[in-house]
């Protein structure tokens, strides 16, 4: 078995803000969504092996607790690109030889950045 995609909840009209977010300080490119399902809004996106699709939910609530978990080779380098952009970094050292991050996308959900 292995991983197709991740997706994740966003509201109506917020693609713009999570492009930037997505595209511009992670690096994903994005993807073009089939034709049959661009109507619905969102936004697919692309780095190495791992897809996330945004899709647009009706009465969206941030997942808070539920999220995606990204390994990356310069966690503090992308630390300080987040927090320059206006995304709060919360360190979490409960995991012993674990060096990680969460933050919050955009819309309020959470993502989650390990040391490679």
């Amino acid at each position: 078995m292995k991983l197709d995609h991740i997706q994740l909840a966003i509201p109506a009209d917020t693609e713009d803000a999570c492009r930037k977010f997505w595209g511009d300080l992670l690096g994903f490119g994005e993807l073009t969504k089939p034709a049959a399902l661009q109507a619905r809004g969102g936004a697919w996106f692309t780095s190495g092996s791992v897809e996330i699709h945004l899709g647009v939910e009706a009465g969206f609530t941030p997942a808070k607790k539920a999220h995606p978990a990204f390994r990356v080779p310069d966690l503090d380098g992308l630390a300080d690109r987040l927090a320059s952009a206006g995304h709060p970094i919360r360190w979490d050292d409960a995991i012993a030889g674990r060096r990680r991050f969460f933050t919050d996308d955009p819309v309020g959900n959470r993502v989650e950045f390990i040391a490679q």
